[in-house]
């Protein structure tokens, strides 16, 4: 589906203009409770991973209970890196909010890393970002695709 040109859009306004420019990165060789502690202290759900200054990764509340809880690893000395989803879908910060609608519903994803074109981590974007953003038909149809 195409987005842009679509009526009701807010034109023109980029992805650094709706992202969480509040993110923190979480090192691949932490281990699974250093993470889980960040998320509680950040009350997100969902962490950028980094080795050497790259993302490399996501980790989510549900990458630890499925890759570790569940195969009944010791989360004090399973790493990030043992539990994490690599090959991470991102945005440039550059980009129209519309392109980030379209990469969430066709990857089925609800937060996007936001980079720099120099590929740093400047910020994180989410499904519920664009919504607040965009039209109800856009977000909702990137939701719906989501959800089946």
């Amino acid at each position: 589906m195409a987005y842009r040109g679509a009526p009701g859009l807010s034109c023109g306004m980029k992805i650094q203009d709706i992202m969480s420019p509040y993110v923190r990165c979480v090192q691949a060789d932490a281990s699974l409770v250093e993470a889980a502690v960040v998320m509680r202290d950040m009350d997100v759900g969902a962490l950028p991973i980094c080795e050497h200054g790259r993302l490399v990764g996501m980790l989510t509340d549900r990458d630890i209970a499925l890759r570790a809880v569940a195969e009944c690893r010791d989360p004090r000395w399973t790493t990030v890196k043992e539990a994490m989803s690599e090959g991470v879908t991102y945005i440039y910060a550059d980009q129209a909010v519309e392109d980030a609608a379209e990469l969430m519903e066709r990857k089925q994803v609800r937060r996007l890393p936001v980079l720099s074109r120099e590929k740093r981590l400047v910020g994180i974007v989410s499904l519920g970002d664009v919504a607040l953003h965009t039209t109800n038909e856009l977000s909702g149809e990137a939701l719906k695709v989501m959800s089946q």
